[in-house]
């Protein structure tokens, strides 16, 4: 799909589980390996009309009722024939958080950059099991820096946002906690020295004003959303 897509000049990059596939070999292995159920894709506006006509060209069928009602932000297609689901984000990923993403699209082929693949990770609340397999296996196949998962996006994001900061920082600690015990995971070790190592860089960053003046309200107001769930979900 992602080479048909760049065939036909439309700027798509994957995201979530199918971007984790693609960038990490822990990810095609065990105890990180798991069924991928639905295919989650990153774009900018400009683009959804040609996206939705080379989709239905390989045979997507597009959700007309939430296109029409969501599309400015999210577009959902559904492989009938083979009972998949994909996922369209337009210009942000909005969930727990809202992830910007517009300006970075094109800064790594197929897949957004490393570090954006990771905060859509560690932005859940609700976390489930594929969430914690596929941060586990970008923290374990890749360091943190530029030639790797930049540490400098994910700081400055959490310093400007006490709420990304309060969920981040806590995904992190279950994150390592889960790695530690996982049978037979030999990048354990990894995940946990970095995921240490971020947590104390975002900790160690000069808060924004904004910051400050959402710490103080802290857990007393919700910090986050819960997404609703897709129609095929």
């Amino acid at each position: 799909m992602l080479d048909e897509l760049e065939r036909r000049g439309v700027t798509a990059r994957a995201v979530g589980g199918l971007a984790v596939h693609l960038r990490c070999p822990s990810a095609n292995q065990p105890p990180l390996a798991r069924a991928y159920k639905d295919l989650d894709l990153a774009i900018r506006r400009s683009a959804g009309r040609p996206l939705g006509d080379a989709l239905e060209d390989l045979g997507y069928e597009p959700d007309k009722e939430f296109n029409a009602l969501h599309g400015r932000e999210r577009m959902m297609f559904w492989d009938v024939e083979n009972e998949r689901q994909l996922d369209v984000f337009v210009d942000r990923m909005v969930l727990c958080h809202t992830l910007e993403f517009a300006d970075r699209l094109t800064l790594e082929p197929r897949t957004l950059p490393l570090a954006d693949l990771l905060l859509a990770k560690l932005q859940v609340v609700e976390l489930n099991e594929r969430d914690l397999k596929d941060a586990a296996a970008l923290l374990a196949d890749h360091e943190l820096g530029p030639d790797g998962i930049a540490e400098g996006r994910v700081v400055e994001l959490l310093a400007n946002d006490w709420g990304w900061w309060r969920t981040t920082t806590a995904t992190l600690e279950r994150l390592a906690d889960y790695a530690t015990r996982l049978d037979a995971f030999a990048g354990a070790a990894a995940v946990v020295q970095r995921a240490t190592a971020l947590r104390e860089r975002i900790d160690a960053a000069p808060k924004s004003r904004r910051w400050r003046m959402r710490a103080k309200i802290g857990e007393r107001k919700r910090w986050y959303e819960l997404p609703e769930e897709t129609p095929h979900q």
